[in-house]
């Protein structure tokens, strides 16, 4: 049987996956010799036992904590349970992956009647036994028995309220006691320390499965199977008296990444109060003013903790009777700026190498450079003040609850979420705001460091604001009132919260920045290109370094409102000569654009996709609409509105689109050559030198691209002859039906290049409408039907099986085809990965996330190498 409990002195950082990272880093930190309060962990594959065997914990589990109990209490020099001398424990949550606050944790637990009184007793401070009696009945009534854990706090409440305290420090023995009176007529809870401890340890197993963690974990793509452990630790006390309190400190600013000690700490405080944010916290530095001795240790201590993990650590720490102890040490979460920052520097001090820095930088953490701020030279009506603790811009309409938040972003609109302050349960309503604003908290409460890892603007601590949830208000300092639906502005730089909608400009970048993405392109194999048509997208593109454009829509080019009446009636043209017509006005369109795109990619590919919409989604839908298109372009009403209803397709995404168009229509195909190969001579008479590359797409077989082909090299010998020029130019397919990927072998001798449309590919392995699946998905993931959404992360399983047959299919039959991707997966880290295994050439994204890309890429080959 394998061994399902460890003492803090037999594990070590590299258990993570055995003992979850709070629970390998405690091993560590004991082995260090550092103050931390003994305990054992339970393992990760003891809480998969637990749920593959009903909910009920195995057989001998219990028998083995007690083993590993005892030699706590003769290590701690007290007794579980023993009202003479009593040692209490808290049980947390610890799974591999970090995932703060998401999961139960129970403080307190092995204290009653008794052991109260006798902790009162040896303490010779009852007013810190009877405060602790009842932080744990409230919080093994709200984790273990489900109780209303609101109804308890309104009882602490109402209780100080009818005493006019302002403070729960300023509650009495007396107070605490009558409050505790009261619980206890709400719920009923087991009085034995040793059944508390059991049910304490199923209810952090059972926690993995919250609905807060299920959303975390979706958001954060971890494993439903990995399983938290268990994290069993004798207590030491923060609320013992003024000479003690418990803190937060991260051994680098985790907002700007700044080499600068940081952090919080609460006098006469536990520590959940800091992370709860039930108080504002002050800076670490008052503990040095107070109790300099503690902050001494605590100060050596997290530097010996940043060299030891050469990375930022987030540091849970706790002084008794003015002794310091150190309860947890993880990497800390920080915001995209500040990793980048952190990495750069810590490579320039010699604590990690390139290599290391890519890997420290999560690629959605680059989003913050490209993010937009808010216009610090736009007049701003500013309201209050509270710590900038994620930054960004973020301006919407305000909500106070979660649910409200949800609600309204599906009604298409931007939310600001205001809270007191946030707890796990908002989680679902955090994900969806624009920004978040708490009254309550500090730099590392719950809102601050879950908005930073999600890259959310936040404002925390916001003391100058009275939030009123139930209401539905908030109240400024000097009496303006906030209400549900106003517009705000929130600065997360600054921390200053705006009424209105303030400008915003681009982010903008940095010199560290700039220094990881050259390491990006020095360490990626990778090419990343943009998906990109118009002049303004690909000028962004070639600020962001992409390497050509791996996809120009060209059906793009024609919805302006100069050019789209003129698609129209070429698409309402009653003969092919009628059709010409406007074909050669929208030829002179389309060339200047592609002029304009390859001045822009100078010496660089771009990609050009033949038409490829259902033609319908050019005419206008709506009868007024279709009334005055006939009068602009000449047309009886009737006639345009029979052709619209022509066109009109039961199942419009399988219809009459993509190569089919040039099929039937090769005039439309014959113009856009016209229209690319003229632009690229024009081009190389300018001096430059474009690469034109023209994809087919939606192709099912061979034929298809053997009679295109040939019309398109038929269209450019004729315009080359004219001019008596030669021209270097591609011709590919973009690889979007299966039927196409599964025929790979027979496409590879008529194609240049295979560019996989993922979008269709995803859309059409799964039967899934990618415009419609919104109903349903969300309910997929949440019912664990699918482990991602499809359309934003690849399906390697299936999907990526079919690109994985048609690269290497065609691979076979013809060497020095190039392989790319240009669905919208080409900007998603976690697919980039899996396209650089398969040795593709290059990946196309959006504009702004072509760097996202760039470290993407680089990750997957330094990851490629540690495996070898």
């Amino acid at each position: 049987m394998a061994k399902r409990v460890y003492l803090f002195s037999e594990g070590s950082r590299d258990d993570r996956d055995l003992l979850g990272g709070k629970g390998a880093n405690l091993c560590e930190m004991t082995t260090l010799g550092l103050p931390v309060p003994f305990g054992f962990v339970i393992t990760t594959p003891t809480c998969r036992e637990y749920f593959e065997n009903g909910n009920r914990l195995p057989t001998l589990l219990e028998q083995e904590y007690r083993v590993a109990l005892d030699l706590v209490e003769k290590q701690m020099g007290a007794r579980f349970g023993d009202p003479d001398n009593p040692l209490l424990f808290s049980v947390r949550s610890g799974a591999p992956v970090s995932m703060p606050g998401m999961m139960n944790t129970i403080l307190n637990l092995g204290i009653n009647d008794d052991i109260a009184a006798g902790l009162a007793k040896k303490t010779a401070n009852p007013r810190f036994a009877y405060d602790s009696y009842r932080r744990f009945i409230q919080m093994f009534a709200d984790v273990v028995l489900g109780a209303d854990s609101a109804a308890m706090e309104h009882v602490v409440e109402e209780h100080k309220q009818a005493r006019d305290y302002r403070n729960d420090t300023d509650m009495t023995a007396e107070d605490w006691q009558s409050v505790i009176r009261t619980f206890k007529t709400m719920v009923e809870f087991p009085e034995d320390p040793f059944v508390q401890l059991k049910l304490a340890v199923e209810a952090v197993f059972r926690s993995w499965h919250t609905p807060r963690a299920n959303v975390y974990r979706e958001m954060h793509n971890i494993p439903d199977s990995l399983g938290t452990a268990v994290n069993v630790q004798a207590m030491v006390f923060g609320n013992f008296g003024e000479d003690s309190g418990s803190g937060v400190a991260f051994t680098r600013n985790p907002s700007t990444g700044e080499r600068q000690f940081f952090g919080e700490v609460l006098f006469n405080a536990a520590g959940e109060d800091v992370v709860a944010g039930i108080r504002t916290p002050e800076p670490v530095e008052a503990l040095k003013e107070r109790l300099p001795e503690a902050y001494d240790e605590l100060y050596r201590t997290q530097a010996l903790l940043e060299e030891h993990y050469r990375d930022m650590q987030d540091i849970e720490f706790t002084v008794q009777e003015g002794r310091f102890y150190i309860l947890q040490t993880r990497s800390g979460k920080r915001t995209g700026r500040a990793s980048v920052r952190i990495a750069v520097e810590m490579v320039r001090e010699g604590m990690i190498d390139e290599k290391e820095a890519l890997l420290r930088v999560s690629p959605d953490h680059v989003q913050s450079f490209l993010l937009p701020m808010v216009d610090p030279d736009a007049p701003r009506d500013v309201i209050a003040q509270g710590l900038p603790a994620s930054p960004g811009g973020a301006t919407g309409v305000v909500v106070f609850s979660a649910d409200e938040a949800v609600t309204v972003s599906e009604q298409g609109k931007a939310v600001i979420l205001v809270r007191r302050e946030t707890t796990p349960e908002d989680i679902h309503g955090m994900r969806v705001a624009e920004g978040i604003l708490t009254e309550l908290g500090g730099m590392t409460s719950h809102a601050a460091v879950v908005a930073r890892g999600m890259g959310v603007c936040a404002i925390t601590g916001c003391g100058e604001l009275r939030v009123n949830t139930s209401e539905g208000t908030a109240t400024t300092s000097d009496g303006k009132l906030i209400q549900r639906g106003d517009v705000l502005t929130l600065d997360g730089a600054t921390g200053e919260v705006m009424l209105g909608d303030i400008p915003k400009v681009e982010a903008s970048t940095s010199d560290d920045f700039q220094m990881l993405l050259s390491w990006a392109d020095k360490h990626r194999r990778l090419k990343v290109r943009a998906n990109a048509e118009t002049l303004e997208d690909a000028r962004k593109a070639r600020e962001l370094g992409a390497e050509g454009i791996g996809l120009c829509r060209t059906e793009h080019m024609f919805f302006e409102a100069d050019r789209i009446d003129v698609m129209r009636a070429m698409i309402l043209a009653k003969d092919k000569k009628e059709r010409k017509k406007h074909l050669s006005r929208l030829e002179e369109f389309q060339l200047a654009d592609m002029l304009d795109l390859f001045r822009v990619m100078d010496g660089l590919p771009v990609t050009i996709r033949l038409l490829d919409p259902p033609l319908h989604e050019f005419l206008p839908h709506d009868t007024a609409e279709v009334e005055a298109l006939a009068e602009r372009i000449g047309k009886p009403v009737a006639e345009v509105l029979a052709a619209r209803d022509d066109l009109v397709e039961v199942n419009p995404m399988l219809g009459f689109r993509g190569c089919r168009l040039s099929v039937v229509y090769p005039e439309i195909t014959r113009m856009q050559i016209r229209a690319i190969i003229g632009a690229a001579l024009q081009a190389r008479d300018e001096g430059l030198k474009p690469h034109p590359e023209i994809m087919i797409p939606l192709v099912i077989n061979v034929r298809e691209i053997r009679l295109i082909s040939d019309i398109i090299d038929r269209s450019i010998r004729k315009l080359t002859g004219e001019k008596s020029v030669s021209l270097r130019y591609r011709v590919g397919t973009m690889m979007e039906t299966p039927r196409a990927c599964l025929g790979a072998d027979r496409l590879a001798p008529e194609v240049e290049f295979m560019s996989f449309g993922t979008n269709d590919l995803t859309q059409m392995t799964y039967g899934f409408s990618r415009d419609d699946a919104g109903r349903f998905i969300p309910q997929y993931l949440k019912s664990g039907l699918i482990e991602n959404d499809p359309f934003v992360s690849l399906d390697q399983r299936a999907v990526g099986r079919l690109v994985r047959m048609a690269v290497e299919e065609s691979r076979a039959v013809k060497k020095g085809i190039k392989y790319g991707i240009c669905g919208e997966h080409g900007g998603d880290p976690r697919s980039i990965g899996f396209f650089h295994d398969l040795g593709l050439d290059y990946v196309s994204c959006s504009p702004f996330r072509v760097p996202v890309a760039r470290i993407a890429a680089a990750q997957a080959r330094v990851l490629e190498g540690m495996d070898h």
